[in-house]
């Protein structure tokens, strides 16, 4: 459980990093504000982010095992 809370942990840091980044660049430029503008809309993705990886990725990963289990042969 530990080893689940701290993946959800980075990952939210670094994909929320990323896209919030990403959208307030292309939205509004290297404007004057943009670090502001980034560093909020980087917070609230990371609060809305953290939870949903948290319960979701046990439900994504049971997903992606079944899709990509070895195909049983008949015999």
């Amino acid at each position: 459980m530990k080893q689940r809370i701290l993946f959800a942990v980075f990952m939210g840091i670094i994909t929320t990093g990323v896209v919030s980044f990403t959208l307030v660049f292309v939205n509004r430029g290297w404007a004057p504000g943009f670090t502001f503008a980034w560093v909020k809309s980087w917070i609230i993705a990371y609060f809305v982010a953290l939870p949903v990886i948290v319960l979701l990725s046990p439900k994504v990963q049971m997903l992606v095992s079944k899709l990509c289990k070895p195909a049983e042969i008949d015999s």
